[in-house]
């Protein structure tokens, strides 16, 4: 297949996996006591069920359950069906992204799980079960997979050869959500990492995202 040459060859390999595999099990145990954490907070402002089940587009275009902490209230999607063209005025990334500042659907709590991250934490299950890698191109929800088909059909293909990532360097950058072009150079960029500086991205999230947890929760309760 032509333009992924770029694609370095450690994505492949069964090492990763191998790792990958080792690693999402350690953090599964390391993050278990936030599951218990999360639960109560979860089931009292939402209710059950407190895990969000979304169908995205992984390697070699299959579909497959992701996980995630809900963060929303139980009719989001319904609400953004109901008043599409406020939430069409309101998106301010471009098609097939979709980000809205201050999300309404949000609840209290779940605006920090997802202002901090922590909401993709159930994800380290999807990389055990083997439907995405700890790095590698977020995997997009099936309709938004569909409409980058349709926009870039190169850029869909060479990005669903590998598996979709919990890590990519699109979640470190602010920018990320201003154009397709900065949108597929991180991906690019993400995807000619070898095995070591992959484990190295990962490392630099993780202390990241915890700086970042800190000092919201710190704003959080001086409020």
């Amino acid at each position: 297949m032509k333009n992924n040459n770029f694609i370095n060859h450690s994505y492949h390999a069964c090492s990763k996996r191998f790792i990958d595999l080792i690693l999402a099990s350690m953090f599964l145990l390391i993050l278990f006591p936030f599951f218990i954490i999360f639960w109560p907070i979860l089931l009292w402002q939402i209710g059950l069920p407190i895990i969000f089940k979304q169908k995205r587009t992984g390697q070699n275009g299959k579909e497959f359950t992701i996980y995630k902490f809900r963060t929303m209230v139980k009719n989001a999607e319904s609400l953004r069906l109901k008043n599409q063209k406020k939430f069409t005025k309101l998106n301010y990334a471009p098609a097939p992204m979709f980000k809205i500042d201050n999300d309404p659907r949000f609840t209290k709590f779940g605006k920090v799980l997802s202002k901090t991250g922590l909401d993709e934490l159930p994800q380290v299950i999807n990389v055990i079960k083997g439907d995405m890698a700890l790095v590698g191109p977020r995997p997009l929800p099936v309709n938004e997979a569909r409409e980058l088909k349709k926009i870039d059909p190169s850029w869909y293909s060479w990005r669903h050869l590998v598996k979709p990532g919990l890590f990519s360097l699109w979640v470190l950058d602010d920018n990320r959500h201003q154009s397709l072009k900065i949108w597929q150079k991180l991906e690019k960029e993400t995807l000619v990492l070898n095995l070591y500086q992959q484990y190295v991205l990962i490392i630099k999230i993780v202390f990241i995202q915890l700086k970042k947890t800190i000092n919201l929760l710190s704003k959080t309760k001086s409020k």
